[in-house]
């Protein structure tokens, strides 16, 4: 079973459509708080670009083309949604300028539809008996090995058996911050020396964790964007490394950003993508900026399905990404 797959089901069973509507309705709410900036200073905006308007028109949609690059959604993406907000102006003739935010809001759920597709086939399922291994990536300072902490502290708690390699080696104090975090999770951390070889630190992880009966390993990895020859070649060895334990290893390569980053986290997608296989993200800090829209951004641009996001400092604000909710949170519920 896929990591993700994992954390979906314990999602299903509190969602509105399940037969708790009202922790359902809590995550909501919980996420609506989370997303509160990012909510606000989008409709400040959307607000003032059609104040005053009867109808969207050219003026109209090179004011909401503003207001998407300015909340961080990205050119590339913003581009591809005032296109399609053109096609249904020609296309219906008229459109009241009031309409606008149930456009735009159908428009991104559509484009998060596409980025993400089918949630089948996501990753690789395990060997039968080989625990599912997720190779962590991310530059230092994005919440990458708190990231590493809450989902082993979530599986642990869920009943899995969770290993944490500190492949990190360059910093003492991101092994001493999983150390801790592997304590409190009741996780089986491996460690070296600093400085210690990281593919090293990984072969050991991942032996130990085959040898003990471990249903997840987390490895973290060095978050240095030295150059991208480097970072290419020391990725690649620890994946080779891997393989030699378990063939099939690592199933999953999650990077972690910072949402509140903007138009940096783009660049850090585009580095880490060009320079390994990733096949999940997890954006962090979502909470205390008005820049969530990178969410939709990222997920549009690179295809790289978003499947954690980060809304506070408590272990269970590291949430798993759900579409509806998202739109529902920048928007309002569909019945509203």
């Amino acid at each position: 079973m896929a990591l993700f797959d994992i954390f979906r089901k314990k999602h299903e069973a509190t969602t509105p459509a399940s037969s708790d509507p009202e922790a359902g309705q809590k995550r909501q709410q919980e996420l609506n708080a989370g997303l509160a900036k990012t909510k606000t200073g989008l409709f400040s905006k959307l607000s003032r670009a059609v104040a005053g308007r009867s109808t969207v028109d050219a003026e109209v949609l090179d004011d909401l083309e503003e207001v998407l690059v300015t909340s961080d959604v990205g050119v590339e993406t913003t581009v591809k949604i005032i296109a399609r907000i053109e096609e249904r102006v020609a296309r219906d003739k008229y459109m009241n300028a009031s309409e606008l935010q149930s456009i735009l809001r159908e428009e991104i759920a559509a484009l998060l539809e596409e980025a993400h597709g089918s949630e089948a086939g996501f990753g690789l399922d395990a060997h039968p008996g080989e625990p599912y291994v997720v190779m962590v990536v991310g530059v230092n300072g994005v919440g990458k090995t708190t990231t590493i902490g809450k989902l082993a502290a979530q599986l642990t708690r869920m009943g899995r058996k969770v290993w944490i390699g500190a492949a990190d080696t360059f910093r003492a104090a991101a092994i001493d911050q999983l150390e801790v975090w592997a304590e409190r999770a009741g996780a089986t951390l491996i460690r070296q020396q600093m400085g210690s070889d990281p593919a090293s630190v990984a072969y050991d992880t991942l032996a130990s964790a085959k040898a003990n009966g471990a249903d997840v390993v987390l490895i973290d990895t060095a978050g240095r964007l030295h150059n991208k020859v480097g970072l290419m070649n020391e990725l690649t060895k620890i994946r080779n490394v891997m393989a030699k334990v378990i063939p099939s290893a690592p199933h999953e390569v999650m990077l972690v950003l910072d949402g509140s980053t903007g138009q940096n986290a783009f660049e850090q997608a585009r580095q880490f993508t060009e320079a390994t296989q990733v096949s999940s993200l997890a954006i962090t800090k979502l909470d205390g900026t008005a820049k969530g829209g990178v969410v939709l951004g990222i997920s549009d641009r690179f295809r790289v399905p978003v499947r954690y996001i980060g809304i506070g400092e408590g272990i269970d604000d590291l949430r798993i990404f759900d579409r509806r909710e998202f739109v529902n949170a920048l928007f309002g519920d569909e019945k509203n």
